[in-house]
């Protein structure tokens, strides 16, 4: 749609808006003032169920005390399976495959307890330069809790000249000393997807465990994780999903994998049926539900439900389409309007569709921080990470098109204007 027709003005973007699939959700989400929000994948707006959701659960907190664990709307006592059932789709799992629970990092801890089981030469760990920090600290603490060094069993696989991670190259270290790898489905920084189909087949092939951290594709990319046979997955539920800051966290499990003993283990985790027996030993729920540990964050867990179910009306695939094509309308914009000087801004995400998740890498060699700042300074909301990306993260259920166009038009001005060398210069996160 958007590569076939396009041309830069306004009234273009207006036409694309109009054509929109799901331009009615937007009126579900609460807008921050007159901000243009293009930072989807750092915290998801609040939708107006999420909030009417939240104060639901906190009145009957009010109302009905520690009843609200077996008598609320909702009760909270089954939430998180509640929960869990709803996002399985989204992300192409089975039933039990999927639970809320936990933190980001916390369920990564969980889950390398049992999967990292190092055993004759099959002791490393592969995962990448460009993944997420918390996650290779946490691989590292699993490797010293072992006895292991990182610097000799902890192998990631170097990034290429453009920053993105080849593909073939994470395969080459696929090798048969290899116990695990951890991947990311969607780069934080650049965008890049991975194909996660070929490289779960290649893992398996090696006896390889493998695992991704999906918190850059969950609610904006669709997964096949159960038929791709992905051993486990986790991801947050405040990007894509707007769940709210630090809401709980998911974990998925592949069900040939429900027989194992979770190690990292708490009550919430057991049997859920026999949870109040109270038993010294434990015995754990034969699902994901298993791998949890603490009493859930019912406040906090509240939101993801209603904001969910928006997704789910709206269609994972619809979504998916409808992002390929923000993102394309964006690409288009830079290309035409800012590639050359004096703007000179490039793409640092893969041009082809497929290849990419829900945000793009907008790059420029210099002043990129003081450029962020500056369309913050216009209420235009995107966000920096060093040395030189801009990150632009039009969530589709309530981005326009022309938010997207203003954004471009906005760069321009700062450009022109030479305003961004006003900026103060600053080490802190821009988003």
């Amino acid at each position: 749609m958007v590569s076939t027709a396009f041309n830069p003005s306004l009234e273009f973007a207006q036409i694309l808006d109009s054509k929109d699939p799901l331009q009615q959700f937007r009126q579900h989400f609460s807008l921050p003032g007159k901000t243009i929000y293009l930072n989807g994948n750092s915290l998801g707006l609040c939708s107006r169920e999420g909030e009417a959701s939240l104060l639901r659960v906190l009145n009957e907190w009010k109302s009905m005390g520690i009843g609200g664990w077996l008598n609320g709307d909702q009760p909270w006592f089954w939430m998180a399976e509640e929960i869990g059932k709803l996002m399985a789709p989204l992300v192409g799992a089975r039933s039990g495959e999927v639970i809320c629970t936990g933190t980001t990092t916390v369920n990564q801890h969980a889950l390398l307890s049992t999967f990292y089981a190092p055993s004759g030469k099959k002791t490393k760990i592969v995962a990448d330069e460009k993944n997420f920090p918390s996650d290779i600290y946490a691989l590292k603490g699993h490797l010293k809790m072992r006895g292991y060094d990182p610097a000799q069993h902890l192998t990631l696989v170097p990034a290429e000249p453009d920053g993105s991670i080849s593909e073939k190259r994470i395969l080459e270290y696929l090798t048969e000393e290899v116990i695990l790898a951890l991947l990311p489905s969607v780069y934080f920084r650049n965008g890049q997807l991975l194909d996660m189909e070929r490289i779960t087949e290649a893992a398996h092939k090696k006896g390889i465990i493998i695992g991704f951290d999906c918190s850059h594709s969950a609610g904006v990319v669709p997964h096949a994780l159960s038929e791709m046979g992905v051993d486990f997955a986790y991801w947050c539920g405040y990007k894509y999903l707007n769940g709210g800051p630090g809401c709980p966290a998911f974990i998925y499990l592949n069900e040939r994998h429900f027989g194992k003993e979770p190690m990292m283990t708490g009550w919430f985790g057991f049997q859920k049926e026999r949870q109040f027996d109270m038993s010294l030993d434990f015995s754990h729920q034969r699902d994901a539900g298993g791998w949890q540990i603490s009493t859930p964050s019912v406040l906090s867990m509240a939101p993801l439900k209603d904001a969910l179910d928006l997704i789910l009306q709206a269609g994972i695939e619809q979504i998916r389409e409808k992002s390929m094509n923000l993102t394309t309308y964006l690409i288009a914009l830079v290309d035409t309007l800012l590639s050359e000087p004096p703007y000179d801004f490039y793409i640092g995400t893969p041009t082809d569709p497929e290849k990419r998740g829900g945000h793009i890498a907008l790059r420029r060699k210099t002043d990129a921080r003081q450029i962020a700042q500056s369309l913050k300074s216009k209420n235009i909301i995107t966000d920096f990470r060093s040395p030189d990306i801009i990150r632009v993260a039009p969530s589709p259920l309530y981005c326009r098109y022309e938010d997207i166009w203003i954004m471009i038009q906005s760069l321009k001005e700062i450009i022109d204007s030479r305003e961004y060398e006003n900026q103060p210069e600053s080490t802190m996160p821009i988003s």
